[in-house]
């Protein structure tokens, strides 16, 4: 009974499994923005400061994505993303028991370089485990993972480190990633794939990145794009309690629900690339919707429509990553597809270790509302880098 389990295993399963594990590290290195009202109101650190300590995962995240894409080519998705979350219960109990602010962003660092494993070990699990009519679909659930993370981490982050401390949020943190880690190992199965000399026959070993500029112009766009759905993410809570005086509760729950409709969001862009045959033509059309919204925020963030804005920025700012994602592992094949992610999810990573600092200095010199109008110029930008015209013939991975 195992062995046929396991030689033909649910598809919907790997997807749990799968997102599980990426929700897990999710929490961990986007909990750490969460710390900023902790680290800037009680514990006195300025609002650039608290940013570099959230920005600490991130860079953990930025450094290693590549090398978990080559590592998940080379050796598969289930002992990938086991190991990886097993460095992040590492990263995150080491975190718990640290002395100085300073050993806190390293084991931050250490949890990010574990949790950059998910992203391209779970991503090729949803790729390689459903059709091309279905996948767009399964990969904006699979990316679900990150908003509900995030969800999580608002509503767990800030008020167990109001009630009971750092020490214990982090534990309960590392808790979460040791589940994780055991599901992973127990219950993932590599998808199948063809044999080097198969896909040498039908050029899937060449590398895509000489092929055409398709993928680049994706990882640029998608750089650009991750700008506004990191700053509504950091600066949302604090925005809410520093600016419009919510207490830590009700703003932590408000951004929680907004986690939801992101990741409906990302679900409904999935469903639509499969109707219209398209990934990249609808994550134009969000680059869009994202820089009108931020523009919006930005000059109304002052008055009783910001908050409605802010909202709507929650769904539409993550709406696209999804697309971007199915089409480089569409674009990718089955021996390039990993380290495809990994780039295109080093490029995000690299702006968001930029974004708390960055918008915090912004912020701090001028205003939340200016800081919002400033990031729209970013999806502004990444409009005509999507490649609409170049995705004819991509999906067949």
């Amino acid at each position: 009974m195992t062995d046929a389990v396991t030689a033909t295993p649910n598809r919907w399963v790997m997807l749990v499994v799968s997102m599980l594990g990426q929700v897990a590290g999710t929490v961990f290195v986007n909990g750490a923005p969460f710390l900023i009202p902790y680290l800037h109101l009680e514990r006195g650190l300025s609002l650039p400061e608290a940013g570099v300590i959230a920005a600490a995962p991130f860079v953990g995240v930025m450094a290693t994505l590549v090398l978990w894409g080559l590592v998940v080519d080379r050796i598969g998705e289930r002992a990938t993303m086991a190991a990886g979350l097993a460095i992040v219960t590492v990263g995150a109990t080491g975190a718990a028991f640290s002395s100085s602010l300073v050993a806190l962003g390293v084991w931050f660092v250490v949890g990010g370089i574990g949790a950059g494993s998910a992203n391209s070990a779970s991503g090729r699990v949803v790729v390689g485990w459903f059709p091309v009519h279905r996948r767009g679909t399964a990969m904006g659930i699979r990316q679900t993972a990150l908003p509900l993370g995030v969800g999580i981490a608002a509503l767990l982050v800030p008020n167990l480190v109001r009630a009971d401390g750092l020490r214990t949020t982090l534990l309960v943190t590392a808790a979460i990633c040791a589940a994780a880690t055991v599901l992973s190992a127990w219950l993932i199965v590599d998808p199948p794939r063809p044999t080097r000399a198969e896909a040498a026959d039908r050029g899937q070993l060449a590398n895509p990145y000489r092929r055409d500029h398709r993928l680049t112009r994706i990882h640029l766009a998608s750089a650009l794009l991750v700008v506004p759905q990191f700053t509504v993410w950091t600066y949302m809570l604090v925005w809410l309690i520093d600016d419009k005086g919510w207490s830590t509760f009700s703003a932590s729950v408000l951004v929680a629900v907004t986690q939801v409709l992101g990741a409906s969001g990302r679900i409904g862009a999935g469903w639509w690339s499969d109707r219209v045959g398209s990934r990249l033509g609808p994550m134009r059309i969000v680059a869009i919707a994202a820089a009108a919204t931020m523009l919006a925020l930005g000059l109304l963030s002052g008055t009783p429509l910001g908050i409605a804005l802010i909202i709507i920025a929650t769904a539409v700012t993550v709406a696209d990553n999804g697309l971007a994602f199915t089409s480089v592992a569409e674009i990718g094949g089955p021996y390039w597809s990993g380290r495809a992610m990994g780039l295109q999810n080093t490029g995000q990573y690299i702006v968001s270790a930029a974004v708390p600092p960055v918008i915090g200095a912004i912020i701090s010199g001028h205003s939340y509302g200016v800081a919002f109008a400033a990031v729209a110029l970013c999806p502004l930008l990444a409009i005509p880098l999507v490649p609409v015209r170049g995705e004819r013939g991509s999906h067949t991975v």
